[in-house]
């Protein structure tokens, strides 16, 4: 430490800044008070005494600007007391002395965004971001990134930010509204630029469909993809998507043909989309042609090992069939793949049941009982917020047939 004194008070002599030498007696005396003052601030910060503290570090700084310690300490107190103007010298000359403190440029950064530095901020809290480790400190770092992205319109960096950290956190509250704020404003770009550059397309009515379908509007959204249907048949995914939204009327033989025809035709398309080969299925089924709806269902787990609702749809027909064993691994994976579906579960007791294992059916049906609570305080929740509650389903009627 002596040597770093004597090294910066060459400087300022060279500067002109410092005209007398100090005596090595003066400089070890100097060291000695800021070592003392360094003592009783650590020990003040141990008894939880903040405020305290925050006089014996800048006594500290006065003797030994370079101590990188009480800087680093004396910022990040002042930053806590909210003196982000006070905060930021310190900060910034802790960072300038041992450039590798990630939390104190975050904490830089921070401090620059609420004085209205911008620009310094950015630059600090890019910077430190992907270094910094402790997840509550990361977390606050790319939220402030995030606001400052969101201002200045840069909603894909700010997309990037929140993806990692709701990897960190996926239950935080406020990552959760984060998340929903910058896809809500993603969207909304995406459609102003889509309106600008293709306002008669194709691609412009799907999306018109797709605005419509999530505020519950279904005889708008058939409307807008069978206008986008008119204009381009071929167009991936539409006939799939102008058939969910036929499946999502009151059940008539007219509707559920026309779903079936467009089903088909998604098919026909594209022989390995694995979700109409499920719904044609489905409609299948309730015809009354289990073979054809059974080779449906085999190819829509082969075509997709790994999606819940195929392998529970093939389970229960197994059941039905009297094929336990095949149905209990169906089941199983299914709802692996699903934990929280309570018509999985449901299902799945009712196989246990056949096959004589008493314990395993009761925990099964414990935890359909369980989600099935859940899903109705959820779709009274969707109800409250005027949202969609079909899309909580699965198939909620499976638990019933």
């Amino acid at each position: 430490m002596i040597r770093i004194i004597k090294r910066h008070f060459l400087w300022l002599m060279l500067l002109g800044i410092v005209a007398p030498c100090l005596s090595q007696p003066a400089l070890d005396d100097a060291q000695r008070q800021a070592d003392a003052h360094l003592r009783e601030a650590h020990l003040l910060l141990s008894e939880n005494k903040p405020e305290a503290a925050i006089p014996e570090l800048r006594a500290v700084v006065a003797l030994d600007p370079s101590n990188i310690d009480a800087r680093g300490n004396l910022g990040v107190l002042l930053f806590f007391q909210a003196k982000y103007t006070d905060a930021i010298p310190e900060l910034r000359e802790a960072l300038r002395l041992k450039p590798d403190l990630g939390k104190i440029q975050a904490l830089l950064g921070m401090a620059e965004r609420r004085t209205g530095d911008t620009i310094s901020a950015r630059a600090d809290l890019e910077a430190s971001f992907p270094v910094l480790v402790e997840t509550k400190v990361r977390i606050g770092a790319g939220l402030e990134l995030i606001e400052i992205y969101t201002t200045t319109e840069d909603l894909d960096k700010a997309s990037a930010v929140i993806a990692v950290l709701r990897g960190l956190d996926p239950e935080n509250p406020e990552l959760i509204y984060a998340a929903y704020r910058i896809h809500s404003d993603l969207a909304r770009e995406a459609i102003l630029s889509l309106s600008l550059v293709a306002p008669k397309s194709a691609l412009m009515y799907q999306v018109m469909a797709h605005e419509a379908a999530r505020r519950g509007d279904t005889s708008v959204a058939i409307q807008d993809y069978r206008e986008a249907l008119k204009i381009d048949p071929k167009l991936p995914g539409l006939n799939f998507e102008l058939a969910e939204m036929l499946h999502n009327l009151p059940i008539t033989p007219e509707t559920t043909a026309q779903a079936k025809a467009e089903y088909e035709t998604a098919l026909g398309q594209n022989p390995f989309d694995e979700k109409a080969d499920l719904r044609l299925a489905k409609i299948i089924e309730d015809s009354g042609d289990p073979k054809k709806s059974y080779d449906l269902y085999s190819r829509a787990v082969k075509l997709q090992p790994d999606d819940p609702e195929a392998s529970y749809e093939l389970g229960k027909m197994m059941a039905a069939m009297g094929r336990l064993e095949e149905a209990e691994k169906l089941l199983e994976h299914a709802v692996q793949m699903d934990p929280t579906n309570a018509v999985i579960h449901f299902r799945l007791s009712t196989v246990y049941q056949r096959l004589g294992r008493r314990e395993d059916a009761k925990r099964e049906t414990a935890l359909y009982q369980k989600y099935k609570d859940l899903k109705s305080q959820l779709r009274e929740t969707y109800r409250e917020l005027r949202l969609d509650p079909h899309k909580l389903d699965l198939e909620e009627s499976g638990a019933n047939h």
